[in-house]
């Protein structure tokens, strides 16, 4: 081994060290976390939306939002005179969620904790997420929809998602299918490309509405109904039914 091979090799570790260290660096400032809290609604916020909701000046947003983007956890969308940020990629994503459950560990009395409406239901970036969510991960997984590690659609579980109106991608470049650890739940929902699937064919058909600029999510009396019907998951009021 040459003496700059050996180089390479020393510094190599020392090169994954920064770049962790400056990712948990970037995430750590409370304002830069609920920035990235708030685009996990799935949307693109201008710089003025996060600074509200964050409750901080423009400046110190435009300066918090430039290290999120030179950390690579977030990109910037021009169009026309606005520019728009959102999350790099459902990976950044599917990170904070499991941050999200793992910074949770620690509440003795976690259901109280998480606001009844969020845990119910709503979005993790684009996928639904919540008790139903997690519902609806259990029932495909008990009946052979997906694999028993989520990781893949089953053949019965295309065919099944084909009849209630759910289109995948079989061309997509990110994961097809994938168990997301849900953060009030402490359990699976479904991820990937048939996670944000699902959630698109309930709101086309009604089942669901989205507050815009909140991970809520509301069902209807029909999406309740459909979603009893096809994946056996009781909402609080249907016991009995």
């Amino acid at each position: 081994m040459t003496s700059y091979e050996r180089r390479e090799t020393r510094e190599e570790p020392h090169l994954l060290e920064e770049t962790l260290s400056g990712l948990a660096s970037a995430m750590a400032e409370p304002s830069r976390a609920k920035m990235l809290c708030a685009l996990m609604d799935g949307r693109a916020w201008t710089a003025t939306e996060l600074s509200a909701v964050v409750d901080i000046a423009a400046s110190t947003a435009s300066a918090h939002l430039a290290k999120l983007l030179a950390s690579g956890l977030l990109v910037c969308v021009s169009q026309g005179r606005h520019r728009y940020y959102r999350l790099a990629g459902s990976d950044v994503a599917a990170l904070l969620e499991t941050m999200m459950s793992v910074s949770m560990r620690g509440a003795q009395v976690p259901v109280t904790r998480t606001p009844q409406a969020l845990r119910q239901a709503r979005t993790c970036y684009d996928h639904l997420a919540g008790e139903i969510a997690v519902g609806v991960y259990a029932f495909m997984q008990r009946e052979g929809w997906i694999a028993d590690d989520g990781s893949a659609v089953t053949d019965l579980g295309k065919r099944s998602l084909e009849k209630i109106g759910v289109t995948l991608d079989p061309r997509t470049r990110r994961k097809p299918c994938s168990a997301c650890l849900d953060w009030s739940e402490r359990r699976f929902h479904l991820g990937g490309d048939a996670g944000a699937a699902l959630l698109i064919a309930f709101e086309q058909q009604g089942w669901l509405t989205r507050t815009p600029g909140y991970r809520e999510i509301t069902l209807t009396d029909a999406g309740k109904s459909a979603i009893f019907r096809v994946f056996g998951v009781r909402f609080k009021g249907q016991e009995g039914k």
